[in-house]
């Protein structure tokens, strides 16, 4: 299969064009006619992965973040990120990026985020598009039944991948909750729009001190900060069934090596 093949599949389900105009989304490295049997899933385009990528024998790497999301002048070897491009082409390994065209697409980053923590039915959008109430970021599902802040913390604790510090939750830990508001990534700017949907819990990360002080303070929903990596991995899966339901005769992997940023708590 060859790597343009691919890349059309993922645009179909990604689109470019739905992703944040600062964004950096596409093929970062690789020839377009170069064949394709293996595609390993991460979340980012770090050495760990490249390795993993080079052990595998993988020819493309899908990972959700960019490599480089504020452009550069060099990919010299001199850098860690300039090293791994050197990596990759040495090896005829490509590497394509969805970011933001991921986070907003029907399925995409936050559906498999709210099954993976134990929403069920029907999932919208909490921001939905102007022009498609189906897409935009976040997503709201209810629990199968209500429980207490404390037990759905648990539960979404067990299915999200373990971290170094796993998950913060503000709130009362006996208060029931249903009606769930999720985001993968950093999601504090989404707080306003949380309190708006009038759900009883938003579970999100890189929730920072004041806003998730305020918002609490304020009589928001409860909220549950969980790490960025372990909220956007959930996706790799969906991604890579994607692949497989369009026709696509390739092998795929979810990379299971953790490389969020903090590596120990204390």
């Amino acid at each position: 299969m060859s790597l343009t093949k691919v890349i059309e599949v993922l645009e179909a389900a990604y689109p470019p064009a739905r992703a944040e105009s600062w964004d950096a989304v596409g093929l970062v490295c690789g020839d377009p006619v170069q064949e394709v049997r293996r595609v390993l899933f991460a979340v980012d385009p770090v050495a760990a992965v490249a390795e993993e990528a080079l052990e595998w024998r993988a020819d493309l790497i899908v990972t959700h973040h960019p490599l480089y999301l504020r452009g550069t002048t060099s990919v010299a070897a001199t850098t860690p990120k300039g090293r791994l491009i050197h990596t990759l082409i040495k090896n005829d390994i490509s590497l394509y990026t969805a970011h933001t065209n991921a986070d907003v697409a029907n399925p995409g980053v936050s559906d498999a985020l709210a099954r993976a923590v134990g929403l069920v039915g029907d999932l919208v959008p909490l921001q939905p598009f102007p022009d498609d109430p189906w897409r935009g970021l976040g997503r709201i599902g209810e629990l199968p039944s209500a429980m207490t802040l404390g037990d759905f913390a648990a539960q979404a604790s067990k299915g999200l991948p373990r971290t170094s510090w796993g998950i913060r939750v503000a709130g009362d830990l006996d208060r029931p909750v249903s009606r769930v508001a999720v985001s993968g990534g950093a999601g504090d700017s989404l707080l306003g729009t949380a309190k708006a949907a009038e759900v009883d819990v938003f579970l999100t990360a890189d929730l920072r001190h004041h806003p998730a002080s305020e918002f609490v303070e304020s009589g928001g929903p409860a909220l549950i900060d969980a790490a960025h990596w372990a909220t956007e991995w959930p996706w790799l899966d969906s991604a890579a069934s994607i692949l497989h339901s369009s026709g696509v005769t390739v092998e795929t992997r979810v990379s299971a090596t953790v490389t969020d940023a903090w590596t120990k708590g204390y």
